[in-house]
C-alpha cells in the first residue's frame, strides 16, 4: 500500500504566490490605464481633426502602436515596487494602499501623453 507523500518543497512557490497576487491586482486595472491613455489621444485628434488628418498615415499608425507598446511596458514597472513591497513587513498595509501606485503611475503617463502629443506631434503635422 502506498500513501500519499506530500508534493516536493518548491523554493519558487513562495515567488508564484507572490507574482500570482501582483498579477491579480495590476492586471485588471491595466485595462483602465489603456482606456484612459486611448481616450486623452482621441480627445486630441477629435478637438484637432483637421490638423491632425494628415497624421493618418501607416507610418503614423506605427509610430502610435510603439508608443502603445511603450506604455505598457512602462506599466509593468509597478511589479518592480510590488513584488519587493510584498516581501517586507508592511505587505498588510501595502496591499490596502497599492492603489495610490497606480493612480500616481496613471496620472504621470496620462501627463506624459499629453506632452508627448501636444510637443512632439502637434507641431510637426502640417
Amino acid at each position: 500500500m502506498q500513501t500519499a507523500q506530500p508534493p516536493p518543497s518548491n523554493l519558487f512557490n513562495p515567488f508564484l504566490s507572490t507574482l500570482a497576487d501582483a498579477a491579480r491586482f495590476w492586471e485588471p486595472r491595466r485595462i483602465l490605464y489603456n482606456v484612459i491613455l486611448a481616450a486623452v489621444t482621441v480627445t486630441w485628434i477629435l478637438a484637432t481633426w483637421p490638423h491632425f488628418r494628415p497624421a493618418f498615415t501607416l507610418q503614423g499608425l506605427l509610430q502610435l502602436c510603439l508608443l502603445g507598446l511603450i506604455a505598457n511596458v512602462l506599466y509593468c514597472a509597478a511589479y518592480l515596487i510590488d513584488l519587493p513591497m510584498q516581501q517586507t513587513p508592511f505587505v498588510a498595509f501595502w496591499k490596502r494602499t497599492r492603489v495610490i501606485l497606480f493612480i500616481a503611475g496613471t496620472l504621470a503617463a496620462f501627463v506624459m501623453t499629453n506632452y508627448w502629443i501636444s510637443d512632439e506631434i502637434y507641431p510637426f503635422v502640417q
